[in-house]
């Protein structure tokens, strides 16, 4: 596995934790870390959001 497949997995995964603690517990991790739609958490879910896209790939590959 590439080092990018891993990174967008890895962000992947975070976002996946993210949407559950949302969903669960009505917390968003991001928002509570980074503050509420600062620009850093709109760069991590801009990021979260390309892996998610890129992950889409890791569907098909044959490996």
């Amino acid at each position: 596995m590439k080092i990018i497949d891993k990174i967008a997995l890895l962000l992947v995964i975070i976002g996946a934790i993210n949407w559950g603690l949302i969903g669960i517990f009505n917390f968003n991790l991001v928002d509570a870390i980074f503050g509420v739609m600062s620009i850093i958490s709109r760069i991590i879910y801009i990021l979260v959001g390309i892996s998610g896209l890129w992950a889409i790939k890791l569907l098909f590959d044959n490996k």
